[in-house]
């Protein structure tokens, strides 16, 4: 299956550098006196032709500046931890008071940290921001072993100890049940970075509640369905050739399937701009495509663990999930303030999914515990843009404020 993707992929680049070859020409001087609605028409198909196909390198965040107080203050990124499956990064401000240090972990599930551009970028103002920078599975050499879902908890735990003592989670869609299980294993290890707060934005900590359309498809085959039909290897020209996957391009396919008439109709508008040379609406919306189609692929292990674990079994609100092995004990969260927010509109994580935490973690007080229904959102809009950055937000601010 890999291999017939990218052999396609493959055979599409000639065309496509052809086509960005005829559309450079046709914005060229050379070819302003036959400019003309048929030509602008021919440029925008050429450009929706160089668009085809998906890109598999994390884009760049971005990030060069920021507003604290009255002062622009630069962004340096950088690599602070690297380990062979995921990189902390860290967003480095000069500012004379220090902030608190918050750690996004941002989710495995076929996209990049760079999906969570927005959600940095809100909280960069107010805190020292870290984010999980999760690799693409077909770039990590076998020799680096296998990444299955306690690996992932253990490296946020790693990450955290890295950050010292103090530190904050903020976790976004499906790493919230890692991050509470990451929280829980160092209470009860009396892990001294431990996280201060804990927000779980949009998770499937309890994935009875409710069930969605994405629910109801992990729980339609059993997990050997998976396994032999959504997991393949790694072609030949790849570091990790060789290894097991669920390739980034089959999980974009299940996104873009759940809402096609609308990116259908995104496309169309890309067109009809690009036409009009209306450039900064056009921009705007190739730069969201970029960042959509820029697809990693997930360790195999860690995949079907997360869908037979999380999505079937429903270990975690059971009580039958382990780490490492051993039982896990969430009464030992005690210190970490937990704070969870679900959209009223999310049609991937429904209402009652992530609240369902405040259940499990029986061992913090009341005044420890806080619960944000954000109206009028769905999935995407708990943690981007305007409804997040001006109604979330503050909410998700003074949290980690009050615990800090």
């Amino acid at each position: 299956m890999y291999l017939a993707y990218q052999a396609q992929a493959d055979l599409m680049e000639p065309l496509k550098l052809g086509a960005h070859m005829a559309r450079r020409f046709l914005s060229s001087p050379f070819a302003a006196p036959f400019q003309n609605a048929a030509t602008r028409h021919l440029a925008a198909a050429y450009e929706m032709v160089e668009r085809v196909g998906l890109s598999h390198g994390r884009p760049a965040f971005g990030l060069t500046s920021t507003q604290v107080g009255n002062r622009e203050v630069p962004v340096v990124e950088e690599a602070a931890y690297k380990l062979p499956f995921g990189t902390l990064l860290h967003f480095k401000k000069d500012v004379e008071v220090p902030q608190p240090r918050v750690l996004v972990v941002a989710p495995l599930s076929g996209h990049f940290a760079t999906l969570l551009i927005g959600t940095v970028r809100t909280l960069l103002p107010d805190h020292d921001v870290f984010i999980t920078d999760w690799h693409n599975a077909r770039d990590v050499s076998l020799e680096h072993g296998a990444f299955d879902f306690d690996g992932y908890v253990e490296h946020i735990v790693k990450f955290l100890e890295f950050m010292g003592p103090g530190g904050h989670l903020v976790a976004v869609c499906q790493p919230c049940v890692q991050a509470l299980v990451a929280a829980a294993v160092m209470a009860q290890e009396g892990n001294p970075a431990y996280p201060r707060s804990m927000t779980l934005m949009a998770g499937p900590i309890d994935c009875r509640v409710n069930p969605t359309k994405v629910n109801d498809l992990a729980t339609s085959k059993p997990i050997s369905w998976f396994e032999k039909n959504l997991i393949s290897t790694v072609p030949m020209g790849f570091e990790g050739s060789g290894r097991r996957v669920y390739p980034g391009f089959i999980q974009l396919s299940a996104f873009v399937s759940m809402n096609l008439g609308r990116h259908m109709k995104a496309h169309f508008e890309l067109y009809d701009s690009l036409v009009a040379g209306d450039e900064e609406k056009a921009h705007t919306t190739k730069v969201f495509y970029d960042e959509y189609f820029a697809v990693l692929d997930l360790a195999a292990e860690f995949y079907l663990e997360t869908v037979q674990y999380v999505f079937q079994e429903y270990r975690l609100p059971k009580g039958e999930l382990t780490y490492k092995g051993n039982p896990i004990d969430f009464k030992a969260i005690r210190r970490t303030s937990l704070l969870t927010v679900e959209g009223e509109r999310d049609d991937i994580c429904s209402l009652g999914q992530t609240v369902a935490a405040h259940d499990i973690c029986t061992g913090l007080k009341p005044h420890r515990k806080r619960h944000h229904m954000q109206a009028g959102v769905g999935h995407y809009g708990v943690f981007s843009g305007r409804k997040w950055a001006g109604q979330v937000y503050p909410i998700v601010r003074n949290h980690i404020l009050a615990s800090d």
